[in-house]
Formats: C-alpha cells, structure tokens, sequence
C-alpha cells in the first residue's frame, strides 16, 4: 500500500505564483475550480493544498506548478499528467484518477512514459530546425552569426538578468521630468558626450565622433526613436562590464556572433531602461498589456512595448509568457521570441492563415485572432502593421507587422481578447506547411515531409492531392 502524502502547507508558493502570472485571487481561483475564500486559506497556509489543487495547477501552469511542493513525487507527478494529456499525441487522454492509480501501482511503467514523451518532443524540436535548415537552405552549414545570436537570446528566455537589474537601478537614479533630457545631462555630466540633431535623407539615424565626443542624431526622428538612441549609447558606458561578461560566458566563439551579441545587449539594455522591469511589469499589468496606453505612458514605440513585454521573465516576479515576433512585407520573420509553447518558422515560411500576413497590408490597425496549432494549443494574438517614414521621398518607408499573443489561458489579463469569444472556435494555424499535419487546409503551399500522396484525377478541389 502506498505511504499516505503529507500534508502540504505551501501557500507562499502558490501565492508567489499567482503573483508572476500576474493573476488575481479571483481569476486563479476560477482557473483552479475553487472559491476566492479557499484560495485566500491556502495562501495563508490556514489549509493544505490538495491533490486535487495540486492537479489543477499542473493542468493550468504545468511549467511553474513544479515547484509547489518541492517533493520528488510531486515532480514526477506533474510530469505525468503534462505526458498523459498532451494533446498533440493522438491517444485517449488519461484521467487524473488513473495517472495517481498508475503511478502508485506501476511506477517504472510511469517514468517510461515521461521518458518517451520527453523524447517525443525532442523528436519535434528537431523536426522544426530540419524544416528551418531546409528553409534557409543551410543544410548541414555551421549557422550564421545572426542565427547563432537569435538561438542564444531564445535559450535564455530573452531575459538577461545582470544587465535588466542594471538598467532598472539605473532607471531609478536618473533626474525625474522628461526622459531625453535625464539622458541627454547622464551623457553629458557623466560620460562627456554632447548630443546634436542633424538633417539628412534617413538613411543614418544617429553617428557618434569619438573624438569631439559628439552624438548626432537625425532630426526626423520620433521621439521615442531619439530616447532609444540615446540610450543605446549611454548603456554601452555604464553596463560595458556586465555586457562584456555575458558575450565571455555564452559559448559564442566567432568574432562576428560576439560582436552582434554586444549589440543585442545594447538593445536589450535600452529598452530595459526605458521600460525599467518592476515599474514596466506593474504598468502592464494594471492596463491588462494594452500596448497604446504602455507606449504613451514610457515613451516608446509600439514595436519597443511589445517586444518589452515577451523579456518580462524574471525568476520570481515573471509576468505573462508572451510570444512576440515581426514580420515583413515577404512573410519573413525578422524578429521572434516566444515564453510560450508556439514556436515560429525562423526562415519564412509561417503559416499564412496568421493574423500578422494580413496586418502587414493594414497599416495602424490593429487586428485579433483566436488561433489553434496542430497540437491542440490556442492562443490570443494581436498583430498590428507598421509604417516606418524614411525621412526622404527617394526611399521607400519600411512596412512590417508586429504580433504578440499568449496562450487562451491568459486572455482575462489580455485586453485584445476582449474583441473575441474565447472558448469558441478557433483558426486553425500551424508553424510551417513543411511540419503541419492539418488534412483540411485550404491554404496549404506543399504537403508535409515524409507524407504520402494521392491523386484523383477525376476530381478536383482547393488543394490538388491528399495525403497520409
């Protein structure tokens, strides 16, 4: 006979939890199927948690319910119910009630399972990276610079913590009143840089003499352009150390890719100081993440809030996983990052019943849609397309769209939900035509790899073959 569990008194963590998901007491007590005034108990650690709390937390937050409780039974029994229910193996789905019984009476049986499911994903992880070898015609070639750089900030959660902390000590110290000029004076005061504005046909938004020690920026630019800018060249001065040991213990070895990761921190550090973490977190929070009144309220862009919003990971105080890509006027993604489950084709190719192909072609308006992937994942995204002025009639102005979405879980405390019924039916989305195993698809470009097809000459529709 198994040994009965003790009883777990864990509030704080739960508490903590609710906390990083930006949750409140009444929507994760609905999330969870229990009242606000049990909830409140647990987290005052006035009554245990459950198994059947503990069972709804991994249905609802299967990453971070792991760590409620700290046992290794609990861990494995998470781990259990994240492999019984994955919807994108196509089986019966397990019951609860089942998972314990099988992992009280059949344990090895058990961990089998996780084994082959943890190896079932990795199976699907590097099925995508074939598709993007073959997509970008890499083949079995070493990745270039830039890919090496994108991967690393992916494999950190597009979190860097030193430098973010940093910046957001950084944000606290400078003068109250208008940002440009808080960092236009650190310039000055602190570093000796003057900052002038010049005209010019917008194809150079800023040029640093380091010898007269004088920045110029172009007068065209938008303000929150201009504030980026200026902080981009005021971090390189004060994080120069923290940048230099995050590029000395990445792994990266090829002067290029530790040249673009120095830029990439600059960037990060940028928005990290014009969107200090803590003050950033709490403002999205209070807006429900509703992008308009985020950018008004720091001064930056559209582009810079959203992508602001996918870094907000930090241990202990995350906010909601966001997916947040940009894509061009090609359906090239130029820029993703994802603390979601969905993972984007890295070379092209994205599936073109995305809301973001349309918004590309819908400049300054802003479109929803409630997506559902292959595996049975839904999410929220919103996409809106942008015009970027070249600041001369001679160029062309840069048209692309952003998107940023989470999963359908999350849609209380995502105010474009608002605009749809979630719960109902869902556009069904894949990552790549290549990957995607949809039979139904109307859009479909190719059949996907290792498929087999069929041809009916004596009949025709949308799609010329079938497959299985």
């Amino acid at each position: 006979m198994a040994s009965p569990r003790r009883r777990l008194f864990e509030g704080f963590r739960l508490r903590e939890l609710r906390r990083r998901v930006s949750t409140s007491q009444a929507a994760m007590a609905a999330r969870l199927g229990i009242s606000v005034s049990y909830l409140s108990q647990i987290e005052n650690n006035d009554r245990p948690i459950t198994d059947v709390v503990l069972l709804a937390l991994a249905r609802e937050f299967p990453l971070e319910a792991t760590e409620i409780g700290g046992e290794a039974e609990t861990a494995a029994l998470l781990r259990t119910i994240d492999a019984a229910s994955d919807t994108s193996v196509p089986a019966d789905r397990i019951e609860e009630v089942e998972i314990r019984r099988g992992l009280e009476q059949q344990p090895l049986l058990a961990r089998r399972m996780v084994a082959l499911h943890d190896a079932y994903r990795r199976t699907q992880e590097q099925l995508r990276v074939l598709d993007d070898r073959f997509d970008s015609g890499s083949s079995d070639a070493a990745p270039l610079p830039w890919e090496e750089v994108r991967d690393w900030f992916q494999a950190e959660g597009n979190y860097v913590d030193a430098i973010d902390r940093s910046a957001e000590t950084l944000a606290d110290a400078l003068d109250e009143g208008p940002m440009v000029r808080a960092l236009e004076e650190r310039l000055r005061l602190w570093h000796g840089v003057r900052v002038a504005s010049e005209d010019g046909d917008g194809s150079q938004l800023s040029r640093f003499d380091d010898a007269q020690r004088l920045l110029s920026l172009n007068s065209g630019l938008p303000p929150e352009s201009r504030n980026f800018l200026l902080a981009h060249r005021l971090v390189r001065y004060e994080f120069a150390n923290e940048m230099r040991q995050v590029v000395d213990a990445s792994g990266l070895v090829a002067p290029a890719s530790r040249e673009l990761l120095s830029v990439g921190l600059a960037n990060y550090a940028a928005g990290a100081l014009l969107m200090p973490y803590g003050r950033f977190r709490a403002a999205a929070h209070a807006t429900r993440h509703d992008i308009d009144r985020l950018r008004q309220r720091f001064a930056v862009s559209f582009e810079q809030a959203c992508h602001r919003l996918s870094t907000l990971q930090r241990p202990g105080a995350a906010g909601v996983p966001f997916f947040f890509c940009r894509v061009d006027m090609a359906g090239n993604i130029t820029k993703r990052h994802s603390a979601t489950r969905l993972q984007f084709a890295r070379f092209g190719g994205a599936c073109p019943l995305w809301v973001v192909h349309e918004a590309v072609a819908i400049p300054d308006r802003i479109l929803v849609q409630l997506a559902e992937m292959p595996d049975g994942s839904r999410y929220v995204s919103m996409a809106k397309g942008l015009v970027k002025p070249s600041g001369s009639y001679a160029r062309s102005p840069r048209r692309y769209a952003v998107a940023l979405g989470c999963e359908e879980i999350h849609a209380a405390d995502f105010v474009y939900a608002d605009a749809i019924r979630t719960g109902g039916a869902a556009t069904p989305i894949g990552s790549s035509c290549r990957i995607c195993p949809r039979t139904d698809c109307d859009q479909r470009a190719f059949p996907p790899a290792g498929s087999v097809i069929e041809i009916d000459a004596d009949r025709r529709s949308v799609v010329p073959y079938v497959f299985r």
